[in-house]
């Protein structure tokens, strides 16, 4: 196999995440409970025995930097590990963040480049997809997988020949040309590669985009290929979607397993494992070291150092670092985002809600404080600026944002 770069694009801000990523690039949310959604990325490098690796980091620059310094410390001694800002205040786009690393790529001896999305969960050795493309002598691979029709607007699709060569590519349209969505996975000749970003450096109007500039060019002009991914992969582009990737864990037959001989890496912090304690009850569910349940948690996701006090109930719910639930409250359907304090007999989410479809998450915001006795309906999105007058009225009906 040729010598490989990998980079990671983990600059994103998450605009489609609303409050969860008002503090935090999209790639270090917590997820599963012990990890952050980048920990998937980075573990599956480590498995395929790639030991360079570039993380292109912008939107909260520095927290991304400082954690990927930490994880490396921990679980990255076989590798390289390099932290890239931009160099021209912050990236346009996809393609010109990797643009604007030109010199780390010059001056690296990898002859092909890797391309991955830090925001995606699966487990992928990417080795056999980069055999796949050298076999073939292709200019570019893209890594595919098949999706639901209803789904397939979220993506770029690719429509191929019998060869698996890639005839055309069309980015999120309502009008997609088949059922194949581009997973974000790349992978590229380095010097051409270098050409193509060049070129679409100075084109006037250019988005400077893998997927709506470089992709379709190259499928004009180049050898491309589609390498056909057969396991599992969500792309946590939205809400919901990070909702319910955490939530098929508990299933009785995941889609995928965290508990594996490929195993996650991740910073895991020094904490005791989780204590129940009284008439602390779990069921079905994921709960991290230094967790203290004194009440009652069902079907949800808890992240490390979350207190949920006597007679208080969490289901269905994704509960973040450092949480705390009062006395008698009940969160369901909800998402609490890190550092929430709710009071006591307090009553968030009120589940899915009528005619709902089965989403409406409530959401609340870092740090937020919720006084004894509020209620808030589901479907609300709460921001830890919200006015402290619409929380001490008590009752926050469903469907309400606020959030400055």
């Amino acid at each position: 196999m040729t010598r490989t770069l990998a980079l990671i694009l983990a600059g994103g801000r998450g605009k489609r995440m609303d409050i969860l990523c008002s503090h935090r690039p999209k790639p270090a949310l917590p997820f599963a409970g012990n990890f952050r959604v980048i920990d998937f990325s980075l573990s599956n490098c480590i498995h395929s025995r790639i030991t360079d690796i570039g993380v292109l980091v912008d939107y909260q620059r520095q927290a991304m930097a400082d954690y990927l310094g930490e994880w490396h410390s921990l679980n990255g001694e076989a590798t390289r590990l390099s932290v890239l800002p931009p160099n021209l205040g912050s990236y346009r786009g996809t393609a010109d963040a990797v643009y604007q690393i030109q010199d780390y790529l010059e001056s690296h001896e990898a002859d092909t480049v890797l391309v991955l999305a830090g925001d995606h969960v699966y487990k992928m050795d990417y080795r056999r997809m980069i055999t796949f493309h050298d076999m073939l002598n292709a200019d570019m691979t893209v890594g595919v997988v098949r999706v639901p029709a209803a789904e397939t607007h979220r993506f770029g699709t690719v429509s191929v020949d019998a060869e698996s060569r890639i005839r055309e590519f069309i980015e999120k349209t309502s009008r997609p040309n088949g059922t194949l969505a581009s997973m974000g996975i790349y992978v590229f000749k380095k010097d051409l590669l270098m050409r193509r970003l060049s070129e679409d450096a100075v084109e006037a109007g250019s988005p400077h985009d893998f997927g709506y500039a470089i992709l379709p060019r190259m499928v004009r002009q180049d050898r491309v290929y589609a390498y056909e991914f057969k396991g599992y992969w969500q792309d946590i582009g939205t809400m919901d979607a990070y909702y319910e990737a955490n939530m098929e864990l508990l299933q009785e037959r995941p889609g995928y397993s965290l508990n594996s001989d490929w195993p996650i890496f991740c910073e895991s912090p020094v904490l005791p494992e989780h204590v129940k304690s009284g008439d602390g009850r779990i069921s079905n569910s994921l709960v991290s070291p230094g967790c203290i349940i004194k009440g009652t948690v069902e079907n949800s996701v808890l992240s490390p150092g979350v207190r949920v006090e006597e007679q208080a109930v969490v289901k269905n719910s994704i509960i973040m670092p450092r949480v705390t639930i009062g006395y008698h409250s009940v969160v369901d359907r909800c998402i609490l985002e890190e550092g929430v304090r709710v009071g006591r007999y307090c009553y968030i989410g009120f589940g899915a809600g009528p005619g709902s479809g089965g989403q409406g998450i409530s959401v609340l915001g870092a740090d937020l404080v919720i006084p004894d006795r509020t209620a808030i309906g589901h479907a609300c999105k709460v921001s830890n600026d919200a006015e402290r007058s619409a929380l001490e009225g008590g009752i926050i009906p469903s469907g309400t944002t606020l959030v400055s």
